[in-house]
């Protein structure tokens, strides 16, 4: 019978699954020609991230673990509390048990790309997501701790369940009657404010993109609304728009 060209098997390795590599490197292991070889090493190389992002993402559900107690655990998280212009935006999440999404972190820490990939599969798999956001106004009226956890109580009521224990980026919300678990730096640490994290940026970008094709002489697709240099000195030219927060930019103008 005769060898499957390399470059066919090239072309396998591109097709094959995470989950079939192990196949892939038993099919091979044994063709001792250089080029399957270089792509044996490959898929183990593969494999082995894969292990590690495995590895990574069970060590993120030791808090789910530890109040597993609890049906139905939210994490919770915000984006937007330092731009100048633009909502602050909140994200409850509710995920399965069983969760297997692979790749969730704190959102700071993820590419754009990879931010979009996962707010998909968390959309799809997720048991409910509430999204809450307060806009300029309401930050210049009540100041921005207030304006968050008002977004972040709109979050929570919007869950359908209603959770029973919320997992929180560092803080405790106040005004809401479930068992509250404050985590610093929780969105690298628990699988449910990671997710959250993910959901809040993604939004909160969307909907600055859309500011962006309204207001584009301010960038807001480039700095999503926090201070750049470039977004200052379009503050000093222009002046303020309708989302800024006329109690951030006090200094610039």
């Amino acid at each position: 019978m005769a060898l499957k060209k390399i470059t066919e098997i090239r072309e396998e390795l591109k097709q094959t699954s995470d989950c079939a590599l192990d196949g892939f490197i038993w099919e091979y292991a044994a063709d001792e020609r250089s080029g399957v070889q270089t792509l044996v090493a490959q898929a183990k190389k593969r494999l082995e991230k894969l292990e590690a992002e495995l590895a990574r993402t069970e060590s993120l559900k030791k808090y789910e673990r530890e109040y597993a107690d609890y049906e139905y655990i939210c994490g919770i998280d915000e984006v937007g509390r330092g731009p100048l212009a633009g909502p602050v935006t909140a994200a409850a999440v509710i995920l399965p048990k069983n969760c297997g999404i692979l790749y969730i972190n704190d959102s700071k820490k993820l590419s754009a790309k990879r931010r979009e990939e996962l707010y998909e599969i968390i959309m799809e798999q997720a048991v409910s997501v509430g999204i809450g956001m307060r806009s300029p106004q309401r930050i210049d009226e009540i100041n921005i701790l207030q304006a968050t956890y008002e977004a972040m109580r709109d979050a929570v009521r919007q869950l359908n369940p209603q959770p029973t224990l919320l997992l929180n980026d560092a803080v405790t919300i106040p005004g809401l009657a479930i068992d509250q678990v404050p985590i610093i730096h929780g969105d690298a640490k628990s699988i449910s404010i990671g997710a959250a994290s993910i959901v809040a940026k993604v939004t909160r970008d969307r909907l600055m993109m859309e500011y962006d094709a309204l207001m584009p002489e301010y960038g807001f697709a480039a700095n999503k609304g926090y201070g750049s240099a470039a977004h200052i000195e379009a503050l000093k030219t222009y002046g303020p728009s309708p989302i800024h927060r006329k109690s951030f930019i006090g200094n610039f103008l």
